[in-house]
């Protein structure tokens, strides 16, 4: 009976943790598909697509499928905290996508994987944090193995090199703010409430920064559409999946544990490189993946001097 109930909690998570990959990877690649291959250059409208899905998806999952509890906004100085970590939210991910147009892929995860470093620098900026030394140590392999997948990338692109730093930086300062802004045991929500909240704010920064920075954006995707017959179902599904991976990350987080969730980061990042080289067959060079080797490998090492230093 306890044997069963094992394999059959075991299979939940693994089907989870597929589904997570899934979703993380194909939002990932279909945003460069769209970005890139089929001529539909709007990263921010893309942005406010995903932010919509998420804001929608969000009210349904928590209100009517109870998925996790609702929590309210107790005061205005929480609403304008949640509403400052949505801003700093929505740039993180317009950058990543801005980045998706001029990057491959493989070099987008490759840049994303020094998360950590400037986590660890706005923690020790905004908080004064500290961590062993040990620790900062391991964050120079982070840095020079971006450094050196650099200088080996032969599709490198400065602006677009910029744009996914800037999305790397605003992805760290967010989580760091967010333990800053929302640290009272009154004001913290679980990561679908906040999305739930952040979502709209999203999109009411998204829309005008869309209409003025894009303005043509509903012409020419409406010509695209006539060549290609399938975009709006690619950016509904795409939309879809952004909601899916913020879901499955939540019950991935709620059903293993948090070293888990980082081992399976960290895989996820290697995959997802793999899967877009097959995919969009981008030149790589053995000194771009001897950088990315060496920075996942800091990554790893960062993680677990974290959790032996605790």
């Amino acid at each position: 009976m306890l044997s069963g109930q094992l394999e059959k909690k075991g299979f939940f998570i693994a089907t989870l943790i597929i589904f997570w990959y899934s979703s993380n990877i194909g939002v990932l690649l279909l945003n460069k598909l769209l970005l890139s291959n089929y001529g539909f250059r709007f990263p921010i409208f893309l942005t406010m697509c995903h932010m919509t899905a998420c804001a929608v998806l969000s009210y349904v999952s928590i209100v009517f499928l109870k998925i996790a509890p609702f929590q309210r906004i107790k005061s205005r100085s929480q609403f304008l905290r949640i509403s400052t970590l949505g801003v700093v939210f929505c740039g993180s991910v317009v950058g990543g996508n801005i980045s998706l147009r001029y990057l491959p892929v493989s070099f987008n995860q490759a840049v994303g994987a020094t998360t950590p470093f400037f986590t660890a620098l706005f923690a020790y900026l905004m908080t004064r944090k500290q961590e062993a030394w040990a620790t900062y140590g391991c964050l120079v392999p982070v840095v020079t193995g971006v450094i050196i997948a650099s200088g080996g990338e032969p599709s490198f692109h400065l602006y677009g090199f910029i744009m996914c730093i800037g999305a790397t930086a605003a992805r760290a300062f967010k989580s760091v703010l967010q333990g800053v802004l929302l640290s009272s045991e009154g004001e913290k929500l679980n990561s679908m409430n906040l999305l739930l909240y952040m979502s709209p704010i999203a999109v009411v920064v998204l829309l005008p920064a869309a209409l003025i920075m894009e303005p043509n954006v509903i012409e020419v995707t409406a010509t695209i559409a006539t060549e290609h017959r399938y975009l709006g179902l690619l950016i509904l599904i795409n939309s879809a999946m952004a909601y899916g991976a913020n879901l499955l990350n939540f019950l991935v987080t709620k059903h293993t544990s948090a070293l888990t969730l980082q081992v399976l980061g960290n895989a996820k990042g290697a995959v997802a490189v793999v899967i877009s080289i097959l995919i969009f067959q981008n030149p790589v060079t053995f000194i771009g993946i001897a950088g990315y080797t060496m920075t996942v490998m800091g990554v790893v090492a960062y993680g677990e001097s974290k959790r032996r230093h605790k």
